[in-house]
């Protein structure tokens, strides 16, 4: 979908010590992400692209993959070389069984 220049990984190959960037809309963090995540909607990135990491690795998530996907080609055309997008997204993180958690009280969902 995005061509070879996005480098991706899995769930299982996530690193307990990756930063983990969520893109999603603020409802959909609010409903469900990875615990210790960083939350940034997509469209805050260029305004907040300071914040990111750039000296260790980086994991961008979305819900399935694409937004992240754009995230991670946008990241490594403004220098960024250590950045990964989630394939599959929070859908996939939480289909293997990695741990989600809410902000909201009510159990975690991925929206």
């Amino acid at each position: 979908m995005f061509g070879p220049q996005v480098p991706s990984v899995t769930p299982s190959q996530v690193e307990a010590s990756a930063y983990l960037l969520d893109v999603r809309e603020p409802d959909e963090w609010t409903a469900g992400h990875a615990p210790g995540a960083h939350h940034m909607p997509m469209m805050e990135v260029p305004a907040r692209i300071a914040e990111i990491p750039n000296d260790s690795e980086v994991v961008v998530v979305c819900r399935s993959g694409g937004r992240s996907g754009q995230v991670v080609s946008y990241l490594m055309g403004n220098g960024w070389d250590n950045v990964r997008n989630l394939d599959g997204g929070m859908q996939a993180w939480a289909g293997d069984g990695r741990d989600v958690v809410s902000e909201n009280g009510q159990p975690p969902r991925v929206l």
